[in-house]
């Protein structure tokens, strides 16, 4: 594992309620850290009822069940955060899968094209449509929507219906930070890069040579760490980017900006 830099936290999220989807695990649940210890309360939201609580209790917050692609759910998840808190700060809308059956176009079927775009797609409409009920009315909000480096860059390794759906999540969150702009609310894709998590480590670090092939188009030289999507989740969620919406927020070690030449 890398070691990162010490970094000096400080309360700016003090007194705010965030709702991270995904949160059990990977970039969710060291986001979830991270909010948490700059002040937020944090609901972990979590198709896993035991390492969701889990997660919840580990950042001292609460947590909801809930399948992001059921509008019912999600309505009820957001709802209730507003309805138990009396506001609605932050919504770090995550969850996403990628399963293998989502490969070349000739390859994926129709029943994993469309589960893909549940997940990963409907899901982030239906988060954002339930968030911005509550931001509305107080004036304020921050909604971050995990996006991907393949959205803004083709791969030549492809996962069709995520590579599509990332894309999806890119353009709506533009238009949204666009639209409501003007009633305090910012909207933001994240872009992550390749992130060192646990099925990344299974896929491709275990094999020197798949690794290499992969590190070779990263400047940086490395696999990111959830903690590093972690700290620009926060950023975003805080008033320090309150000049920044719409925005196709990148964390990526430099990957869409390289051309790179294969050894």
């Amino acid at each position: 594992m890398t070691s990162l830099p010490t970094v000096d936290l400080t309360q700016r999220l003090a007194g705010r309620v965030a709702v991270v989807t995904g949160g059990a695990s990977g970039i969710g649940l060291a986001s979830a850290h991270r909010l948490a210890a700059e002040g937020a309360h944090v609901v972990v939201a979590d198709l896993d009822p035991t390492t969701g609580k889990a997660a919840a209790d580990e950042v001292g917050g609460s947590f909801v069940a809930v399948d992001v692609a059921s509008q019912e759910q999600v309505d009820a998840l957001f709802d209730g955060v507003a309805r138990e808190h009396g506001r609605l700060d932050i919504a770090f809308n995550n969850a996403g899968i990628s399963p293998p059956e989502d490969d070349l176009i000739e390859d994926t079927g129709i029943e994993a094209w469309d589960r893909v775009q549940q997940v990963n797609l409907t899901s982030v409409f239906l988060c954002c449509k339930a968030a911005l009920r509550h931001m509305v009315p107080q004036g304020r909000g921050s909604i971050i929507n995990t996006a991907s480096f393949v959205a803004v860059m083709g791969s030549a390794t492809s996962q069709i219906s995520y590579t599509a759906s990332k894309g999806g999540v890119l353009a709506m969150s533009r238009e949204l930070g666009v639209q409501y702009a003007r009633q305090g609310i910012r909207v933001n894709a994240l872009c992550p890069g390749p992130v060192n998590t646990p099925l990344l480590r299974e896929l491709f670090a275990k094999d020197p040579e798949r690794a290499a092939r992969r590190l070779v188009h990263v400047p940086v030289g490395r696999f990111a760490e959830p903690e590093e999507l972690a700290a620009a989740v926060a950023f975003l969620a805080s008033d320090d980017a309150s000049f920044i919406t719409a925005s196709s927020f990148i964390v990526d070690g430099g990957i869409h900006a390289a051309y790179v030449t294969p050894l």
